[in-house]
């Protein structure tokens, strides 16, 4: 007679001890680094133009991603962030913020979050300043001012997720097992030296890999540790209990970077690499010519059938 074992550990409690490797990938809490006060500040520390030397490749790739614009967006996510200013912020009774003057960064890390993370090293000044560059670029764009909107758009693209975003500051998930991450390391497959004054050394990563990664930012739906959280990126989660749960086994890494053959130029609904890889479609047409009635008499028709399967691991479109 066969026993059935139920094993209580949960696909979140699962995933986090895979994830988290047993060696060691960080160290102590480094302490804080004093606040950039401007956005050039800002950008300039994580700007990926240091990489470029002998990851050219790579920063090719990502400099096509919206990673590399992920608050001018499409660009859609910059507009959208003064939308959620306008139609949010200012109109909730608590939120503290009735002008632009009274934003801070807490403020915008509804948003922030994912699309621009180390906001939270800047002072409330930069995220006053983030708002007043997005709609003076907005205003010369209406004017036609087409230098004035080149250089406000350029400063808007400097603020993004960089090389030093993803293989630093958010490189280790599991900080009680794995450490924190140390701001002179580059964290990815490897240990060793690395050739680079300002990040002289290399350590793995042991999520870097894996989906759970990418959730940080494509998550499971609301920041609930905010005070007023925001529902956007919900894919994680669906990738989660869609995908993973029925048996599928394969990590956002293996298609978005792998297979699509695009490494770190990640895309989504707007590359057609990815729809092909995530949609078949089927589409089946005839004409006929019907009798539509006594005075109009025969009349031609078409008739067309769409057939779309979704071959993701996750819905589709999403964030």
């Amino acid at each position: 007679m066969k026993k059935v074992v139920k094993i209580g550990l949960s696909l979140f409690a699962m995933t986090a001890l895979c994830a988290s490797g047993a060696q060691a990938a960080g160290g102590p809490k480094p302490a804080e680094m004093p606040k950039a006060k401007t956005i050039k500040e800002l950008a300039a520390r994580y700007d990926s133009s240091g990489c470029m030397e002998c990851h050219e490749d790579n920063h090719d790739e990502w400099s096509d991603s919206l990673h590399s614009r992920s608050i001018l967006g499409t660009p859609r996510t910059a507009p959208t962030i003064l939308t959620a200013i306008e139609k949010g912020l200012k109109l909730f009774p608590y939120s503290g913020v009735k002008e632009d003057k009274d934003i801070t960064v807490k403020s915008l890390m509804m948003c922030a979050k994912c699309h621009l993370p180390q906001l939270n090293e800047a002072t409330d000044d930069v995220a006053r300043e983030i708002v007043s560059t997005i709609r003076a670029w907005q205003k010369a764009g209406k004017e036609g001012n087409d230098d004035l909107y080149d250089e406000l758009e350029e400063t808007i693209a400097s603020l993004n997720i960089g090389c030093m975003v993803c293989h630093n500051k958010l490189a280790l998930i599991h900080k009680w097992a794995d450490g924190f991450a140390q701001p002179d390391t580059v964290y990815g497959a490897n240990d060793g030296d690395h050739d680079d004054e300002n990040f002289p050394k290399m350590a793995v990563a042991p999520a870097l890999g894996e989906s759970i990664f990418c959730g940080q930012c494509h998550g499971l739906g609301p920041n609930y540790e905010l005070e007023h959280p925001s529902q956007c990126a919900t894919i994680y989660g669906s990738y989660l209990f869609a995908y993973v749960a029925h048996g599928g086994f394969e990590t956002c890494q293996d298609c978005h970077m792998e297979k699509s053959g695009l490494g770190h130029d990640m895309q989504a609904y707007n590359s057609d690499e990815m729809i092909e890889m995530a949609l078949d479609v089927k589409v089946e047409g005839r004409s006929l010519f019907w009798r539509k009635n006594k005075a109009e008499g025969i009349i031609p028709m078409g008739v067309i059938n769409v057939e779309m399967t979704n071959k993701t691991g996750h819905a589709i479109p999403d964030g």
